[in-house]
This record gives C-alpha cells, structure tokens and sequence, in this order.
C-alpha cells in the first residue's frame, strides 16, 4: 500500500474551532489511512495546544516575527512557507483559514502542487477589498474548495466559479449518556457572549414564555471587547428573572451543563459551522435554532430533531421552544433522533471524508 503524503497548512494549533478540526484531521489520516502527515504551522504564536500524533511531523519558522517589519516578516513567512512545502515535495496540501488560505495559495503559485481550502467562518463574511479581492483571484486556482456547509457550497459556487467544491461538516465525539440520567427543566444555549449570538433576544423569549419551573441557563464569557454579560445581567434583573436565568460565564466542562438541560436554544444570527448545535445534538438535546447563515440547516432537521425559526422570529421561536416544554413526548423523541443524526459527523466519518476528498484524481 502506497502512503499518500498530506501537508496540512495552518497558521496556528492554539486553542480555536478551525485548530481542533485540523488536529483531528492530523491524527485521524495517519490513524485510519497510515498517511505521511506533514504539518506546516507558519503563524506567529508557536504553542501547540491539541495533542499531534508522535508521528506528524512538524514545522515552524526559525525566526520570530516582527510586526514593527510587518511587510518584510510577511515575505519571509511567505518564503518560508514556499522553501518548506516545497522540500516536502507531498502528494496534496490542505489549508485551513479565511485569509491564510490566499496566504498558502499565494506561496505555492507556480509549484504545480495540488492545494485544497476550507474556510471556517460565515462564507459570505467580508475581511476588507483587499483579502476579497485576493479570494476572488486565488480560490479558483485551489485543487478544490471544502465547504463546511451547503449554503456555503452555494455562495462559493457563485464567487469563485469552481468546478470542486464538497461539502463536509466537522468532526463530534460521541457524548456518554448515563442510562439513568435525570434531566432537570433547563433551556441551556452555549457561546460567547458576543452581539451576534442575540442572548437578550433568548431572554426576552425566555421571559415571554413564562415558565417558573424552568431555567435558562447560558454558558459563555465575554470575547471581543464587547463585554455584554453586565448588559445581558441588567436585563435579566430587569425583568425580575435573576433565579430563573443564569449566566454561568466560560466552563471547562460544557458536556455537564448539556447533560443537566432538557432543549438548547440558539439565537445566533452569523455561523460558519455551529459546533454547539452539534454538541448539543450528541448530547440528546433537541436544538431551536435560528436558521442562520450557514450551518443549523445542516444539523436540525426542522420538526424531527430540532425547530429551524427564521432569522429573528421571535414569535414562533417562542412557540417552538413552548411546545417542547410542555411535550415531553416530543421532546425525548426528537432528543433520539438528535443523538442518531450526529452519527454521519463521527470523527472517523469526517476524517474519510476528508480522505476522499484530497486524494488525488
């Protein structure tokens, strides 16, 4: 059996959604298909956060980047990038980033070395004339684009014109369910606490509804300078509901708050793949989602595993989330067919899938 050589390009393995899935795909090609992994992390932050199996081989530059020099360090990284894929000489590369795909298609023009991309963000998301202009010319020379969600599929199709586009979600481990379980009455929703995710709209529907015996509780911190929990607080004090609905800020261990609660809500209104929907899913919670661009569409299949709600409809969001408190036939039922529907995202899944994918035609 011939080992396919695959160079993965990322600038950076610290903690981050787009850093995990790639250290999955790393030790998920050389556990299930032996590959010869060879790992490009060119960014300015060297800390490897996710375990790498012993067998990847790493690289990173031998200087250390100065942004006072920020154009020359950006041509040395450049160079660097194009000198190292290069004496890899692999079989594919795979690039994951937004802006640092046009960076490692940038390197690689004229190396003739097939390169595939896979944005991680909202794919309609703009980062400036600039690095759009600069997708809009470097994307169609990729080997192929690898879409994390149809809609993105859709909108890629329509900007950058090109003829390999597939579409694979991300990676989920399975969540253990305890037989004996005893779920307590909790909406629980999972992220920061940042303007797109729309917490005072989930606590404006939450107290609509109404339901002392039930609690919201949202787990996530601050991010982006936004600092919106003293916001999101005086407005739960606001309306009298301080016992009824907690912020419990950044937790390590977000699987015990999915297993505690009964439905999760998501009001976010801006996705590139919602990795809390899919955790919540394999968790056994059935998801009320707004249907945002992109991602809940692929996970919630409206009516059988979850409720997809128009953007901001708050009005049948509340009827939605209403129904399943007051349905425990319902709820259960869609919560089994969450946990089924999370089967085809299994790690090993993802990982053929990629396989497939940038294995050379």
């Amino acid at each position: 059996m011939i080992k396919m050589k695959i160079c993965c390009c990322i600038n950076s393995l610290n903690p981050g959604g787009k850093e995990r899935v790639m250290s999955e795909l790393i030790n998920g090609f050389i556990k299930y298909h032996k590959a010869e992994v060879h790992v490009v992390v060119y960014g300015t932050n060297d800390e490897i956060f996710y375990k790498i199996d012993e067998n990847a081989i790493i690289y990173r530059p031998d200087f250390i980047f100065d942004d006072s020099k920020r154009f020359l360090y950006t041509l040395k990284t450049l160079r660097f990038l194009r000198r190292k894929v290069k004496k890899i000489n692999p079989d594919v590369v795979l690039s994951f980033g937004e802006i640092w795909n046009s960076f490692v298609l940038l390197a690689l023009l004229g190396t003739r070395i097939p390169v595939y991309i896979s944005d991680r963000c909202q794919p309609n998301k703009s980062f400036g004339f600039f690095q759009d202009t600069l997708k809009k010319w470097l994307y169609p020379k990729a080997k192929g684009v690898i879409a994390q969600t149809q809609q993105s599929k859709v909108y890629y199709n329509q900007q950058y014109k090109h003829n390999n586009i597939v579409v694979i979600g991300n990676p989920f481990h399975p969540i253990d369910i305890p037989s004996e379980l005893e779920r307590e009455n909790v909406v629980v929703s999972v992220g920061r606490l940042i303007d797109t995710k729309h917490y005072d709209q989930l606590i404006d529907i939450f107290a609509q509804i109404n339901k002392t015996d039930w609690r919201l509780i949202i787990v996530g911190g601050d991010a982006i300078k936004q600092h919106n929990k003293a916001v999101l607080q005086e407005q739960i004090d606001r309306l009298g509901l301080r016992d009824n609905i907690k912020l419990v800020g950044t937790q390590k261990n977000v699987n015990d708050y999915l297993l505690k609660a009964k439905i999760f809500a998501f009001t976010s209104s801006s996705e590139g793949f919602p990795n809390a929907i899919g955790e919540a899913m394999e968790a056994g919670l059935p998801a009320v989602a707004y249907n945002c661009i992109a991602g809940p569409s692929d996970l919630i299949h409206d009516g059988e595993n979850g409720f997809l709600i128009p953007l901001y409809d708050k009005k049948l969001f509340s009827e939605k989330l209403r129904l399943l408190m007051e349905d425990e036939t319902l709820l259960f039922g869609m919560g089994k067919k969450a946990i089924l529907s999370m089967e085809k995202y299994s790690v090993e899944n993802i990982v053929n899938d990629y396989y497939n994918a940038i294995s050379i035609k």
